[in-house]
């Protein structure tokens, strides 16, 4: 009898010792909004134009903040413009919700999953990793590679990138004829400053 009661005490030590390190391994941290935002840099040849969307999404990672997986959303709508004079930005930002640009009535969102994260190869001050995924945009799907800054800091996963996306790739093609009164260049600007806590 002993023995049995013995065998039992050290199952259940040994299930609650593995759903607690299930715990440690697997933990979701939330994107906050407010303190969270995707900044936008749109150019011609002659001048550009600069904004913001906001984003929402989890992330999954350990209790180290090392990231496993995660998603985010971007809805279209939340667009934001930075250099045009109050009187004249919501022409420019009805133009860019329209059919031209993100067809939000037909495509409100914007999705990035992420299916990677790398400890970045090359030597950088700036850069810590290379975050992989899926990004979605009217429709289509693409793989981009971020690099990214990534730190940790009092249960809160900071990500600070840089980096470019061809507009033609996700079916973006308004406005792509160099001969024409309107050029605005394949490339655009983005920089991501996203903070997450569990």
């Amino acid at each position: 009898m002993r023995y049995h009661v013995t065998l039992l005490y050290l199952i259940l030590i040994t299930i609650v010792a593995c759903s607690k390190k299930d715990d440690d391994l697997v933990r979701t941290y939330t994107v906050d909004g407010p303190q969270s935002k995707i900044e936008w840099k749109g150019s011609a040849p002659d001048h550009f134009h600069t904004g913001s969307f906001s984003v929402s999404g989890e992330i999954h990672g350990d209790s180290d903040g090392n990231i496993r997986d995660g998603r985010f959303t971007i809805p279209i709508a939340s667009i934001q413009n930075y250099d045009l004079p109050a009187e004249v930005k919501p022409q420019l930002l009805d133009h860019l919700k329209s059919p031209d640009f993100f067809n939000v009535a037909l495509h409100p969102d914007a999705t990035f999953e992420i299916e990677r994260v790398t400890p970045y190869d090359k030597p950088s001050t700036d850069i810590t990793h290379t975050i992989d995924g899926t990004f979605t945009m009217l429709g289509k799907a693409n793989t981009i590679s971020i690099p990214a800054r990534i730190t940790v800091e009092n249960g809160v996963i900071a990500t600070k990138a840089s980096f470019n996306i061809d507009r033609l790739k996700w079916g973006m093609t308004s406005y792509n004829d160099p001969e024409a009164e309107l050029y605005i260049l394949p490339e655009v600007e983005i920089r991501l400053d996203i903070k997450a806590a569990k």
